[in-house]
């Protein structure tokens, strides 16, 4: 069970990065989901921050939990 608290995130600006870990307290699904949902383009890909370290960016993770992520390549195709 992850004892961890993450509500601090609710007061970071959408500019923030988040590790794996963060990210999966706020979607609230499986990590084996998570990246499926990537490799699908579900989810959104990882900024590399180094080379093992895949951050998001907050205000896109709030867009997947609002159901407001949309792909960029979707986005180019609206305009």
């Amino acid at each position: 069970m992850n004892t961890k608290d993450y509500r601090y995130l609710d007061t970071l600006p959408d500019s923030s990065m988040l590790s794996p870990d963060e990210v999966l307290a706020l979607v609230r699904i499986s990590r084996s989901t998570w990246y499926a949902g990537i490799k699908s383009g579900r989810y959104p890909p990882a900024t590399h921050i180094g080379p093992a370290s895949p951050r998001w960016r907050l205000g896109v993770i709030r867009d997947v939990m609002n159901g407001t992520y949309s792909r960029p390549e979707d986005q180019n195709q609206a305009a």
